[in-house]
């Protein structure tokens, strides 16, 4: 059930937010990539995972995630008895919603004697089918770890060719999948960006096309963009990732000059995410009210989709 308020000024929403909150004992979290407002109204802002494993640690009964519905089922999986609550239902994943149970199963009978690893950005009915998730950060040592010679890759082409070139000895068989606005940005894209800011160093997430990876300086999830993109010595830093991002880069470190690929600025290619922008203050302060957009999952998924999460997580050690 999707909500709608009546439109107030920001500052209402902010403070009727943090009152509805109190009162019924909730969190909020927020992805890196969602609206600056609703990230600092946040009380964790991170990686889809890490804010999954965040709401572990409170006493919070009801976790209101800004993120897009693969991240709030992935909350559910990792906290079955709190009260998921989606602030947008309508806001999914283009790459998640690429990759299908009937067609994972359909590759699996074609290589039985491979591994199904499923980045995080899935669906819980595919998690649940899958032997390992990975995240962008731990993807290349999660598969480095598996005994399997044969690794079905899902859903995303982006990762799975950084796995691959970064695995040389494994066959990767990867799903066709990808992230519309990191894989379409393009390498005359990134030529332009780098003809316009000349001393720019270049920081890409890896589901960005591989042919835009082979001329970055640094290549890494979310988190390890900004550990690089606020340290690194050049004061001039080409992000290739959603534009969200450029928030917090700015509150870790103004001294530096981010540049994203914007439509406002740039001729190219926008890397924008309209489904992670769906979530507003006016929604979220609706969903924390009535209590609705509940995420709901079958007991036997949480079940099966949480094994391939705890497996990822004692590989990582």
């Amino acid at each position: 059930m999707s909500t709608v308020a009546l439109e107030m000024p920001a500052e209402h929403y902010t403070e009727k937010i943090k009152e509805l909150k109190d009162q019924k004992n909730a969190v909020i979290l927020a992805h890196y990539y969602q609206r600056p407002e609703v990230q600092d109204l946040a009380d964790f802002v991170g990686d889809s995972l890490e804010l999954s494993r965040k709401a572990q640690e409170t006493n919070a009964d009801i976790i209101a995630f800004c993120g897009v519905r693969f991240m709030c089922e992935t909350a559910k999986i990792l906290n079955p008895t709190k009260r998921v609550l989606h602030p947008n239902p309508e806001s999914g994943c283009p790459m998640a919603d690429m990759a299908t149970v009937q067609g994972v199963l359909e590759l699996k009978q074609k290589y039985p004697e491979a591994a199904i690893v499923s980045y995080v950005n899935t669906s819980a009915e595919v998690k649940a089918i899958s032997d390992v998730c990975v995240t962008s950060a731990n993807a290349v040592k999660i598969v480095s770890k598996l005994p399997h010679k044969q690794i079905i890759f899902v859903p995303d082409m982006g990762l799975g060719n950084w796995v691959k070139k970064n695995i040389p000895d494994k066959e990767i068989i990867i799903w066709r999948g990808f992230c519309p606005p990191h894989y379409e940005f393009g390498l005359s894209d990134l030529k332009a960006l780098r003809e316009m800011h000349k001393n720019a160093v270049v920081a890409a997430h890896p589901e960005c096309n591989p042919k835009v990876l082979e001329h970055a300086d640094f290549v890494g999830s979310t988190s390890q963009i900004i550990n690089f993109a606020t340290t690194t010595d050049a004061k001039n830093i080409i992000v290739i990732t959603e534009v969200g991002l450029k928030h917090v880069l700015y509150k870790k470190n103004p001294n530096k000059n981010y540049i994203f690929p914007e439509a406002m600025n740039y001729c190219g290619s926008a890397v924008y995410c309209c489904t992670m922008k769906g979530v507003t203050l006016a929604n979220l302060y609706t969903t924390l009210k009535d209590e609705v957009n509940e995420v709901i999952l079958p007991l036997d998924i949480i079940q099966k989709a949480k094994k391939p999460i705890e497996y990822m997580l004692e590989l990582s050690k």
